[in-house]
């Protein structure tokens, strides 16, 4: 887990964002144990309140749940949650970018389509 100190973004939001990547590329499985806010922020260098907002963060969107007689853990359901999400918003938000960008600079979809091939062929190349 990586934070940006330079970032605008603030620190707790990019560790909830750390711990929803993580559970996405299957790090952290529904169902099992989170990091704690200590660990965290022992990790980081960061306060563990800004630990535990980051945390809170997931929480309330029900991607993490405190279990009785253990820490958090990450909730049934939470991978498609956030695989939901982000496609709905994230995605979403980085296509309307990408298009206002290419029409700006004079790029025809044609040509921004043909761009995105060769990226998915170079990274998915890397993935092999």
């Amino acid at each position: 887990m990586k934070i940006n100190f330079d970032s605008l973004k603030p620190v707790y939001i990019q560790i909830a964002e750390a711990i929803e990547d993580n559970i996405i590329s299957g790090v952290l499985a529904e169902g099992s144990a989170s990091y704690s806010q200590l660990i965290i922020a022992r990790e980081l260098s960061v306060n563990p309140a800004t630990a535990a907002k980051g945390i809170n963060v997931l929480v309330s969107k029900g991607i993490l749940e405190k279990q009785r007689g253990s820490s958090m853990v990450v909730a049934n359901g939470a991978l498609d949650r956030l695989l939901k999400e982000r496609r709905e918003t994230r995605f979403n938000d980085l296509i309307s970018m990408l298009v206002l960008e290419a029409i700006k600079i004079g790029l025809s979809e044609t040509e921004v389509a043909d761009k995105i091939r060769e990226h998915y062929e170079k990274l998915e190349g890397q993935n092999e």
